[in-house]
């Protein structure tokens, strides 16, 4: 692979893009009063996924209104977050923090469409243009664990950890 250049931009954008999904992580984990009340966090029993799913009004919120109050949709949504936030925080299994950050920014998008301003290019497409281009230039391995987690055997062993 050619020596990328701007390393520190890429590594921003990489590290940026692991906090987008890192602090509504944590917000919603802790209430840190942004967007989840202190009382209404996921610790306290709130539920990260109700008050968004069950107010969206898009074409598709048929689909979403009815798995508001889904654990597993919780539990799923929580652990995305995470782990989006984990691996491109680190620089570690862009590949797969890519795949599930773009899944989920799909997801989101599908749930408010058609989105308020432009119907199609809005930050949901944005972010995940980040997070798949940030993966596919290896960003991890600028100010980043990249290096040393493709040197581990089980991802050399199986590319798409990279």
């Amino acid at each position: 692979m050619k020596e990328l250049k701007w390393k520190p931009f890429w590594a921003i954008l990489r590290i940026s893009a692991g906090f987008i999904f890192m602090w509504p992580f944590l917000d919603k984990l802790f209430g840190l009063g942004m967007t989840t009340a202190p009382g209404k966090s996921w610790l306290a029993g709130g539920s990260p996924t109700v008050g968004f799913l069950s107010g969206t009004s898009g074409t598709f919120s048929w689909i979403f209104h009815p798995i508001a109050q889904s654990q597993i949709v919780t539990w799923l949504f929580m652990l995305g977050l995470l782990f989006v936030g984990i691996t491109f925080i680190l620089g570690i299994a862009l590949k797969p923090g890519a795949i599930a950050g773009t899944i989920m920014l799909f997801l989101m998008w599908l749930s408010v469409f058609p989105p308020s301003g432009n119907p199609f290019m809005d930050y949901h497409w944005f972010y995940a243009f980040a997070l798949i281009t940030s993966a596919l230039i290896g960003s991890g391995n600028y100010f980043g664990l990249g290096k040393w987690w493709k040197e581990l055997d089980f991802v050399r062993k199986f590319k798409i950890l990279e």
